[in-house]
């Protein structure tokens, strides 16, 4: 495959059109980063955090050394090189390193054991990984067989066992190299970066994106959405690896001059409110798992949050009590929106002048939606549809997969979401659950989602997930697994509760059979609830 990969949607497209989109046939992605020099922000901050600052000038010279260290190693254009990193000032520093010099960083989860790593190394070709000190040993044998590797990168400290053969300290080679470096003449619909899907159906899929997409997604959703400043500073504590975090850390605030707060290692609420407190952040990234957490923990009402001026989430449903809760704990009204890894970023949003609970949002400017049957038909308001999607920032193509990429990529460059939703007459969409889950009980078709959101409204639970079981002889039944705000229940008695509960809010037949109480919810490397391991603890 060549390193050039056509377009599907042309730069003379609506949504291009609606946002004043232009970008030059020759483009390379770190002009995101370097533009900031020309601009004269070069003494500006750019990152700050517990591991220290960086000015853009700072941050780009870095980057270029990076972008030297890459080539030294004889790699090629277009090769691929593997980021198994935590939010650290290394971070953006080797990816746009790696993207000046016309290289293709992927993005990986650092949670990923290492039969996984060894599939996207394999999958990848990747001859160059760059990693963290403390994920060194994810590089086992078992990660390496079969695979390209050559060559590991440690960054924050040193190298620990691990099966690579040649490996290099950051922090010793990288003084060696200049501190300037010209772009790549990457052109527009060059590869850019790689994400990975989740892989909770089947193998992970390579999401590929072009050198104009960042660019694009921070003019449909940013500059309409968030409306950032120099002055402001980005905090998300969903990770870079995550297309999300990587939006909120890396693209937004280094387009318009702003800085980023990178926090490494979990995200426990104490250090996020330690974070907060001393490093004053303006805008706040999460989900709505975090957002949960958040509320309820014992010094959420001790935290200063005045240097917060917006709060937003996505990935999940946001439901009226978190809502509440954050709002009644920093006086901020979380703007809710929805958008995924093969569009880059958010393209349904609310905003912070106009939202409505409960709601994906609007259309995000630049991008066309659509909601259609199953036959293909258009759907009117009121009326549930699957979601479809167009603009700049869509993948071409998923990486070496043409069957899953003509499932999902379109012709025109529509990509059909598998998502169901329903569209007020004011243009908010609603999320109904995804177009495969409705599930036949008693005779009755229900969607677990609908389910999980009733029981996350009752004012004793905490966190919930509600899927569909099979039971022995076949039958399907819905089990809930439920997190409550408070200890020393009645395991019976509150099943009884909850149960009569979601018989009064929806249709009786629509209750969970079996509802299992435990301490906290398991969560995937993206912050989302991790419903695959949930399977296992229900049938354990």
């Amino acid at each position: 495959m060549t390193r050039e990969i056509t377009d599907q949607v042309p730069s003379d497209s609506p949504g291009a059109q609606e946002i004043g989109f232009a970008i030059p046939q020759t483009y390379n992605a770190s002009r995101i980063l370097f533009d900031n020099l020309a601009k004269g922000r070069g003494d500006r901050l750019a990152l700050t955090g517990p591991l220290g600052t960086r000015s853009y000038g700072e941050l780009c010279a870095e980057a270029c050394r990076w972008g030297h260290g890459f080539i030294s190693l004889g790699l090629q254009r277009g090769d691929r090189i593997l980021m198994f990193l935590d939010d650290t000032p290394a971070y953006p520093a080797a990816f746009f390193g790696a993207v000046r010099a016309g290289f293709v960083p992927l993005l990986i989860n650092t949670l990923t054991p290492p039969d996984l790593l060894q599939f996207y190394l394999a999958d990848s070709g990747a001859t160059v990984a760059v990693a963290d000190a403390e994920f060194c040993s994810r590089f086992n044998a078992e990660a390496c067989k079969g695979t390209a590797l050559r060559t590991l990168i440690v960054v924050n400290g040193a190298a620990s066992d691990h099966a690579v053969a040649n490996t290099i300290i950051a922090e010793t080679w990288l003084p060696a190299f200049p501190a300037e470096l010209a772009e790549a003449d990457t052109g527009r619909n060059e590869m850019a970066l790689w994400m990975y899907s989740s892989g909770s159906t089947g193998r992970p899929k390579g999401i590929v994106h072009l050198q104009h997409d960042m660019a694009y997604s921070e003019a449909a959703f940013a500059r309409n959405v968030l409306k950032l400043a120099p002055g402001d500073i980005c905090f998300s504590v969903p990770k870079i690896f995550f297309a999300y975090g990587f939006g909120n850390s890396i693209t937004f605030p280094f387009a318009v001059g702003a800085a980023t707060l990178l926090l490494p290692g979990q995200p426990k609420p104490a250090s996020i409110f330690a974070a907060i407190e001393a490093f004053r952040p303006s805008v706040f990234f999460g989900l709505p798992t975090l957002y949960t957490s958040l509320t309820k923990a014992d010094n959420a009402a001790t935290t200063d949050f005045s240097s917060l001026r917006m709060a937003l989430s996505a990935a999940e449903v946001l439901s009226a009590e978190v809502f509440n809760g954050w709002k009644a704990l920093t006086g901020l009204e979380i703007v809710e929106g929805l958008g995924s890894t093969e569009v880059l970023h958010i393209y349904l949003s609310n905003r912070p002048e106009h939202k409505k609970l409960g709601a994906a949002g609007l259309r995000v400017p630049g991008y066309e939606i659509e909601l259609k049957d199953k036959d293909g038909r258009h759907v009117g308001d009121n009326e549930e549809g699957i979601l479809w999607v167009r603009g700049d920032s869509n993948t071409p193509l998923y990486w070496n997969r043409p069957d899953k990429s003509a499932e999902t990529i379109r012709e025109g460059g529509w990509i059909y979401t598998g998502d169901r939703f329903v569209r007020d007459a004011d243009g908010f969409h609603f999320f109904r659950g995804r177009a495969d889950d409705l599930i036949k009980i008693s005779g009755q078709w229900v969607y677990p989602l609908e389910v999980e959101l009733c029981l996350a409204e009752h004012p004793a639970v905490r966190e919930c997930a509600v899927f569909a079981a099979e039971l022995p002889d076949r039958r399907m039944t819905l089990k809930a697994v439920v997190v409550m705000n408070e200890r020393g229940f009645d395991a019976t008695e509150t099943t009884k509760l909850l149960q009569d509960f979601v018989k009064a809010n929806l249709l009786p037949y629509k209750y969970p059979r079996e509802i299992r109480f435990i301490d906290e919810l398991p969560k995937t490397g993206t912050g989302k609830i991790d419903r695959q391991a949930l399977l296992k603890i229900q049938s354990s």
